[in-house]
C-alpha cells in the first residue's frame, strides 16, 4: 500500500494535479484565495511535502471546476498506462 509521498503512484497525481492547476491558468495564490489557505500550502501539496486526503482533493478539483470523477478516471488511466510501462517481471525459482 503507498503510505509515502515518494510513491510512482503519488507522484503521478501530484504532476497530473499541478498540470491541471496549469491547463485552468490558475496560479497557486490564486487558488489558495479559493480555498482559504496559502500559497505556500499549495505549493508543498505540488511538492510532495504535504500529502492530501480525499477531502482535500476534492476541495482543490471543486475550487479548479473539475468534475472529481472524470479527474479520477483520467488518472486512473494515466496510473495503468504507467504500470504497464513499469511492469517488473519476477522470475519462479522451480
Amino acid at each position: 500500500m503507498a503510505a509515502s509521498t515518494h510513491h510512482r503512484d503519488y507522484q503521478l497525481l501530484l504532476r497530473l494535479l499541478k498540470e491541471t492547476r496549469q491547463k485552468a491558468s490558475v496560479a497557486q495564490t490564486e487558488l489558495a484565495t479559493r480555498l482559504d489557505t496559502t500559497q505556500t500550502f499549495i505549493s508543498k501539496v505540488e511538492r510532495g511535502e504535504r500529502r492530501l486526503d480525499l477531502i482535500e482533493l476534492v476541495e482543490i478539483f471543486e475550487a479548479l471546476n473539475i468534475a472529481p470523477e472524470a479527474w479520477i478516471k483520467d488518472f486512473l488511466q494515466h496510473r495503468k498506462a504507467e504500470h504497464k510501462q513499469h511492469r517488473v517481471t519476477r522470475k519462479i525459482s522451480a
